[in-house]
């Protein structure tokens, strides 16, 4: 079973390249820590489902820091999730994360999306669009259905099954119209054989627009990169919250980190002092 799965390995590697476009150097590293690390865990074959187990691995990372055994422990789970989704019954053991601090993902800039758009497709188009102009999750654009839209509105279904509304420009309507007419979309808006299609397909589809301009962008960056411009263009944290489905506006206090200048422009347009200043200039 060991050698199994260390065969299934370079389909977890073929996969991360093709699908997910990790780069070279990334790639490397998953595979020099997939590899040291099933030279030492514990594998059990219980009935149909294999258990493997990370605590004699863990074991021998408890002296290095933590960010480091918390992007090992990150990468087995992603590779036994990879094999779950390809129909492989197991079930990991000694998983349990590190905690450290919240770091956020970094927001792209307006240049290099407007250089994605350029050379997007049409389906590519869209689905940037959807990413940056509602600030939806990439499970919540997979689920979306034709039915969702309306002229000012999306309902988004998020986490837990709820929906949320959101507005929709004018611009974006319009690409979507345009966009389901070609397709002929029937019930959902992105669809491969009669189905919704999946995150992988979604995300192999985003991946490959920034690939053209060479750059690396995942989904949930577009999502930061979202909330980030309206908090830094004024929009009001409560509104922001609601917009990205988030049950707790600390969540978005954490998600989103205001840039210095937007601090300054706050303080000075709400504190009275500054006001005061600024009307006897």
């Amino acid at each position: 079973m060991r050698d199994f799965l260390k065969k299934r390995v370079s389909d977890y590697l073929h996969y991360l390249q093709k699908i997910r476009h990790y780069s070279p150097l990334t790639l490397k590293t998953y595979k020099s820590v997939l590899f040291e690390g099933l030279e030492y865990v514990l594998i059990d074959e219980q009935g149909k489902i294999i258990v493997v187990d990370l605590i004699p691995y863990r074991n021998r990372l408890v002296n290095l820091n933590k960010r480091t055994i918390y992007k090992k422990i990150t990468i087995f789970r992603s590779f036994f999730e990879y094999l779950k989704e390809d129909g492989f019954e197991c079930k990991l053991k000694g998983d349990e994360s590190i905690k450290l601090p919240k770091t956020l993902p970094k927001p792209i800039s307006l240049q290099h999306l407007n250089e994605a758009l350029d050379v997007a497709t049409l389906e590519e188009r869209v689905i940037l669009y959807l990413f940056f102009a509602l600030g939806i999750r990439i499970s919540e654009l997979c689920s979306l259905k034709v039915k969702d839209i309306s002229q000012k509105w999306v309902n988004v279904k998020g986490k837990g099954g709820k929906i949320r509304q959101i507005p929709i420009l004018e611009e974006l309507h319009e690409l979507l119209d345009e966009f389901v007419k070609k397709e002929g979309c029937k019930e959902y808006l992105f669809e491969k054989d009669g189905k919704s299609m999946s995150q992988n397909q979604i995300r192999y589809r985003f991946g490959k627009v920034f690939e053209k301009i060479g750059i690396k962008v995942t989904p949930h960056q577009l999502r930061h990169t979202f909330a980030t411009t309206l908090l830094n263009q004024g929009a009001r944290i409560n509104d922001v919250s609601q917009l990205l489905g988030h049950s707790w506006l600390s969540t978005t206090q954490i998600y989103t980190k205001l840039s210095a200048t937007a601090k300054m422009r706050n303080y000075q347009e709400a504190h009275p002092l500054c006001r005061s200043e600024n009307e006897s200039g």
